[in-house]
């Protein structure tokens, strides 16, 4: 955790943003009640970009392309689209879910 707190500081809370899908899977993976509202409350300091038609058109195209071929699943599909059709470095320690995805910038720790 420590980690990923030391990169979050060194990009900036400013800088970072999170999609819609993001934002659902962080909520599903609350444990409890203190840590669904510790959850909610770090959320609230980030920019959350919502899923637009583009970026869901985008997705679609995405699965096609590559679920058979690299197992690409829905929610990776939408948090790559939403990084490319907004043009911003993706960050993700799941890298093996993304990185052969050409047109996809990852962001480098």
């Amino acid at each position: 955790m420590k980690f990923i707190k030391d990169t979050f500081t060194k990009i900036g809370q400013s800088n970072v943003a999170i999609s819609d899908v993001t934002c659902a899977e962080l909520l599903y993976g609350a444990r409890n009640k203190i840590e669904l509202e510790l959850i909610k409350r770090d959320i609230n300091k980030l920019f959350i970009l919502p899923i637009s038609s583009a970026i869901s058109s985008h997705a679609i195209n995405l699965i096609e392309q590559y679920t058979l071929s690299h197992n690409l699943n829905l929610p990776d599909s939408l948090i790559a689209s939403t990084a490319i059709i907004h043009n911003i470095k993706l960050y993700t320690l799941n890298l093996k879910d993304f990185r052969f995805l050409e047109e996809i910038a990852l962001f480098k720790v």
